[in-house]
């Protein structure tokens, strides 16, 4: 099953624990794992089911280019990093 490791930055703001979950898309993963962790959803995640402006997620080092329907696969072995993205100025 995949594996999802949410970065230590978000854990400051919602308990995400490194967890193992069933699916074969990236959209599949997350629901798996919000199913369990309601809360987490909602920081991830838009009301549109997007992907909030504030995070990056990367599917085995690379990242998710298809913000809004999160439909890119995951291998049985993958791991998904969830990072909340850095800006500054």
């Amino acid at each position: 099953m995949p594996r999802v490791v949410f970065t230590q930055n978000i854990q400051r703001h919602v308990a995400c624990p490194e967890t193992e979950v069933p699916g074969r898309t990236v959209r599949e993963v997350l629901e798996a794992v919000f199913a369990e962790n309601p809360q987490a959803r909602g920081y991830v995640l838009d009301d549109q089911g997007a992907l909030r402006r504030h995070m990056t997620v990367f599917v085995d080092g690379t990242m998710v280019r298809d913000r809004q329907t999160l439909a890119e696969p995951v291998g049985p072995a993958g791991t998904i990093h969830v990072f909340q993205a850095l800006s500054g100025g």
